[in-house]
């Protein structure tokens, strides 16, 4: 497999202090929360990354190569949460400094890259990745350090590390609900159709067992390499298994959605009979792949720019006025932008950016973010409410199902045979990373 190629290749891609405004809901625990007054904290203990008056962090993102315009976005994000920051105080009374690295779409070089900011730069934390290849090749490096990132990107699951905090989706917070509603809303009958990765492979194997699970068929199953747009076999046999209609759950990243869904719609099949469900499809991919394509088809995320919250509306107005008001939001960018402020929160109740305080500090951490509620979970996730979205002729999504509260976590998947029963809690020692639950 390419290391150049990923999940989603082609996303194409503020008022000053109007993110304190947001984000300064306390922990909703027991320990006094200090947000409200950085600059009157003090750390008890020497402050990791930190110089002078700053605290130096990192940002690990491809700003060159094939993921450069899907990554470019999300360092936006970050860099406009730092901005928002430091114009409220900063942090313990000190300013954010980023040091920002490229990963320049190369798994490798991310490695390099994290082990650079760690060992050279002395950064106090690390926000970066996007692919699931990107953020397994850094882990090690992570682990080995005893280190911190912070990780945006809805992903497979399968995974739960001491060092890495995932604000993405986990899969009952994304695919599994959206194979629910598909279920009772759109038929029982799937084709499934992926690049031929980690995680295409991982979440059809979670789709596969859920359907079995609950009455639901997997009447078909094809891959692409990644990167690759020859998709006409894959439309002839989406019309073979399925003469009359059904699902189609799409896990295609980068050129080879803009030839599927041009194609499936030269082929006739439509969203009224053939609706498809993604998961790598968000407000720019629409806009890159042409809205006529898209119109009427279904993607499952935990954000959509269209949430209707005052949160949101003040994130979208603010973004817009530091990038452009033709740019859209999108459910990473949004992950990565609130990442900042957990991990904020999270060192000035620790009152220091030393790793294990900090990473401590961070369970129970809770914010009213642009999507809603969120809290991270001693598993290093986060509680997300979960949102089906259907194109419209603008580009934007109409949000026709979302959960009446957060989804927990599930980061090892209970319909996989060799992980059910098994969760994942880092504030105890004696439960770590993966145990049997009961």
């Amino acid at each position: 497999m390419s290391k150049q190629f990923n999940r989603r290749k082609f996303l194409l891609y503020s008022t000053v202090g109007i993110g304190s405004s947001i984000f300064l809901k306390a922990c909703a625990n027991n320990s006094p929360n200090t947000a409200n007054s950085p600059a009157a904290s003090t750390s008890t203990s020497p402050v990791a990354g930190t110089t002078g008056k700053t605290i130096k962090i990192g940002i690990l993102h491809s700003l060159s190569g094939t993921m450069a315009i899907s990554e470019k976005s999300v360092v936006d994000a970050e860099k406009l949460a730092i901005k928002e920051i430091n114009a409220a105080g900063g942090i313990l009374g000190k300013q954010i400094e980023a040091v920002v690295e490229d990963g320049a779409s190369n798994w490798d070089t991310f490695r390099e890259k994290a082990t650079k900011l760690i060992d050279q730069d002395q950064v106090a934390v690390v926000f970066g990745c996007w692919t699931s290849a990107s953020r397994k090749n850094v882990k090690p490096v992570f682990e080995s350090k005893d280190h911190m990132l912070w990780y945006p990107v809805q992903y497979e699951g399968q995974e739960c590390s001491k060092n890495i905090f995932y604000t993405g989706a986990a899969p009952n917070q994304q695919i599994e609900p959206s194979v629910d509603w598909l279920l009772k809303n759109k038929g029982k009958e799937f084709f499934l159709v992926g690049s031929d990765y980690v995680f295409p492979r991982t979440a059809n194997n979670i789709i596969k067992a859920q359907l079995e699970a609950l009455g639901g068929k997997t009447v078909g199953e094809d891959y692409l390499p990644l990167g690759n747009t020859e998709v006409t076999a894959i439309i002839t046999k989406i019309k073979q298994v399925l003469p009359k209609g059904g699902v189609i759950y799409n896990t295609l990243n980068g050129d080879s959605n803009v030839a599927f869904f041009k194609q499936l719609k030269g082929a006739g099949l439509t969203p009224d009979k053939y609706p498809s469900m993604s998961v790598s499809i968000a407000e720019e991919e629409v806009k890159a792949i042409g809205v006529e394509y898209l119109e009427g088809h279904y993607a499952a995320w935990n954000y959509f720019q269209t949430v209707d919250t005052p949160a949101n509306k003040k994130f979208v107005a603010a973004f817009k006025k530091e990038y452009g008001e033709d740019r859209v939001t999108n459910d990473p960018m949004e992950a990565a932008y609130i990442a900042v402020y957990l991990w904020k929160q999270a060192v000035e109740k620790a009152t220091t950016t030393d790793l294990a305080k900090v990473r401590a500090a961070a369970y129970g951490q809770t914010i009213d973010a642009p999507e809603g509620k969120v809290t991270v979970n001693a598993n290093h996730h986060i509680s997300k409410i979960v949102r089906i979205g259907q194109v419209r002729k603008d580009g934007l999504f109409d949000i026709v199902y979302a959960t009446p509260a957060p989804v927990e976590p599930v980061p090892w998947n209970q319909f996989v045979k060799e992980t059910k029963g098994f969760a994942c809690d880092w504030s105890d020692p004696a439960k770590g990373g993966k145990y049997k639950n009961g």
